[in-house]
């Protein structure tokens, strides 16, 4: 068992198979049990499974704090915040892309379950091409966060309507390219159909794999600001991954919970675009100062206290136009 304590990106075997073992155990959890079976879920069931997520999220930040001291955990948890709040505007996102192809809402989790596990290995190959290249040239810290301060003021200017998912290049290149059935067949992403002129069944796609690509393109979109966000809180490839895995496993079950809340968090754009230029703009106090970090505690308690200010903010603004949760 001596190989479980070899180092691989800078932390031994064992820490990687334990945050392995438990995502795949959350993944087996979700799909093969709680989920067998398709069926709308409802808002209640989503925000307690929404929760229960964050918890595990938590707690794991907890271990990763007793195993490697203080400042990683407060840096995970800090990580953790940020990505679990970026992913809160991808639910938006989400959701504009299924009402766009009509998904109905049986479906809908199966579409998200293929669609994160997608998202976890592009996130596996993104936050590994940006750990080889801070390690390689430490200025591509600042590059990251000058792009992320600059990714906010954008943020803040802009009127935040994601558009018509088919009216992007993407979509239209594909419904081009590719056989396309009329309407859903089940829960099946590919459909096999002869020729009326006979001959060797042709595969074609249902709406159903449309929807997926899109959301991963859309989260390839959503990484460009979220890998150099997580980069700008800590540089250890173990953190930037296991907090940013953590957020989006949660991502289905906050769909379910948010997408039919959407107007309520009106102002939670305004938040993330403040923290955005905020996580860039320390890299840049750190550097002037000459610290090595910036103070993880002020860093944790600054993403706190903009994220709650943007939701609460939003609830009270907006307070009455919210539906009743579904059971």
């Amino acid at each position: 068992m001596d190989f479980l304590l070899q180092p691989a990106l800078g932390k031994p075997l064992w820490m990687w198979a334990v945050f392995l073992a438990v995502v795949i155990v959350l993944l087996v959890l979700d799909l093969g049990v709680l989920h067998r079976k398709p069926k709308p879920i409802g808002a209640r069931e989503s925000l307690l499974m929404s929760a229960g997520y964050i918890a595990i999220g938590l707690a794991f930040g907890a271990w990763v704090w007793s195993e490697l001291g203080q400042q990683a955990g407060l840096e995970y948890v800090t990580g953790f915040l940020v990505e679990k709040s970026l992913a809160m505007d991808n639910v938006f996102v989400i959701a504009s892309i299924f009402a766009a192809f009509a998904i109905p809402p049986i479906y809908q989790h199966r579409v998200l379950f293929w669609g994160i596990l997608g998202v976890i290995v592009l996130r596996a190959l993104m936050i590994g091409a940006g750990a080889a290249l801070v390690a390689n040239f430490e200025w591509v810290l600042l590059l990251f966060a000058g792009f992320l301060v600059l990714a906010g003021g954008k943020m803040l200017l802009s009127k935040g309507d994601h558009g018509d998912p088919k009216d992007n290049p993407a979509y239209r290149w594909l419904a081009g390219h590719l056989r396309l059935t009329d309407g859903f067949e089940g829960g099946r992403f590919f459909v096999r159909r002869a020729p009326q002129a006979g001959g060797r069944p042709l595969l074609y796609v249902t709406p159903l794999f449309l929807a997926l690509v899109m959301i991963e393109l859309a989260d390839v979109v959503f990484a460009v600001d979220s890998v150099p966000a997580i980069f700008a809180i800590t540089t250890d490839p173990y953190i930037v991954f296991t907090s940013n895995i953590f957020a989006i496993l949660g991502l289905r079950a906050l769909y379910f919970a948010l997408a039919a809340l959407t107007a309520r968090f009106a102002y939670l754009k305004t938040a993330l675009a403040l923290l955005l230029v905020f996580i860039g703009g320390k890299v840049f106090v750190a550097e002037a100062m000459g610290w090595e970090k910036f103070p993880a505690p002020v860093s944790l308690g600054v993403t706190a206290a903009l994220l709650a200010g943007g939701v609460l903010y939003s609830m009270w603004r907006t307070r009455g136009q919210g539906p009743a949760l579904a059971a």
